[in-house]
C-alpha cells in the first residue's frame, strides 16, 4: 500500500471517528447504564484504532 492510499485511509478512519463523536455528543447522557457502555464502546474502539495504525505503520514499512 503506497503512502497516498495509508493517508487518504487514516483520514477517513478520523473522518469516520469524528462523525461518532459529534453523533454521541448530542444524546443524552440521562441514562448511566447507556453512558457506561458507551464509554467502554469509545475505550475499546479507541485501542482497535491505535491497532489499526500500528498494522498500517508495518504496512507502509
Amino acid at each position: 500500500m503506497d503512502s497516498d492510499c495509508l493517508a487518504r485511509a487514516m483520514s477517513r478512519i478520523e473522518a469516520a471517528a469524528t462523525r461518532i463523536e459529534a453523533a454521541a455528543g448530542t444524546q443524552s447522557a440521562g441514562d448511566p447504564h447507556l453512558q457506561a457502555k458507551y464509554d467502554r464502546l469509545k475505550s475499546e474502539a479507541g485501542a482497535a484504532l491505535v491497532d489499526l495504525d500500528s498494522l498500517i505503520e508495518g504496512l507502509a514499512r
